[in-house]
């Protein structure tokens, strides 16, 4: 099975200070064909005005990942009692466990956050809460897959509490790296800035292609001007 998700066809939020966009189901946006894919449940791509951001709210029982595009992200939250600070290349992981109070706020006062916010359901539930940030140096993933987050923080990833792997790559026009299927995974692949093609389909950034039960080797190539910035969740089915 392979499903297209179109950036067009997303779920929106305009608030003034946020444009938020819905891979599934999520606030006022609900579609019952688009309740999540496998344990990947919430893929939003939000863009937070300068000074603006989402207050103290509590989440129980899901692995929360921030992924900063461009600008920065102010985050606090009451497991670890302090303040960080989220900028591109880096990723932001916080296990809601048995529950949490955290806020987002962009950083600065006169540019824009635009930063994609994930959720996956945990393999376990009530743990106890966690929080970790990692940066990634872009060049350990240029023309090449890197683990960002696994279930035993192998390769320097982030380790999170399901037996999923989020892996990045940036691709040049002309670079290819290949996405090898297990039919036994699903795979989602979300391309968050620039261009590429699958097999020779078309990707612009906002699109995603979810695939489950595939087998064989797929080839992804980067097709844009600038480096596309593209995920892949390895997904249990």
């Amino acid at each position: 099975m392979i499903v297209d998700r179109p950036s067009s066809a997303r779920g929106a939020a305009r608030l003034g200070w946020l444009d938020s966009r819905h891979a599934f189901s999520f606030g006022h946006f609900h579609d019952p064909q688009w309740m999540g894919f496998g344990p990947l449940r919430v893929i939003n791509e939000d863009r937070v005005a300068p000074g603006a951001g989402f207050p103290p709210h509590h989440h129980a029982n899901m692995e929360i990942l921030s992924y900063v595009l461009s600008g920065s992200l102010a985050h606090r939250d009451s497991a670890s009692g302090e303040a960080g600070l989220l900028k591109p290349g880096e990723l932001q992981w916080m296990s809601a466990g048995h529950g949490i109070d955290h806020s987002e706020y962009n950083a600065s006062d006169s540019e824009p956050v635009h930063f994609l916010q994930i959720w996956i359901q945990p393999d376990r539930v009530n743990a106890p809460p966690a929080y970790a940030q990692r940066a990634f140096d872009p060049d350990a993933r240029r023309g090449r897959w890197a683990t960002l987050a696994s279930p035993d923080g192998r390769d320097g990833s982030i380790a999170i509490r399901q037996q999923a792997f989020l892996q990045g790559t940036l691709l040049a026009a002309g670079a290819a790296v290949d996405v090898p299927l297990d039919p036994a995974r699903r795979y989602w692949l979300q391309v968050a800035q620039g261009a590429v093609e699958l097999d020779g389909r078309g990707l612009a950034a906002g699109d995603a292609v979810g695939l489950a039960g595939e087998a064989g080797v797929r080839r992804l190539v980067g097709s844009g001007g600038v480096d596309a910035d593209v995920l892949l969740f390895d997904l249990p089915a």
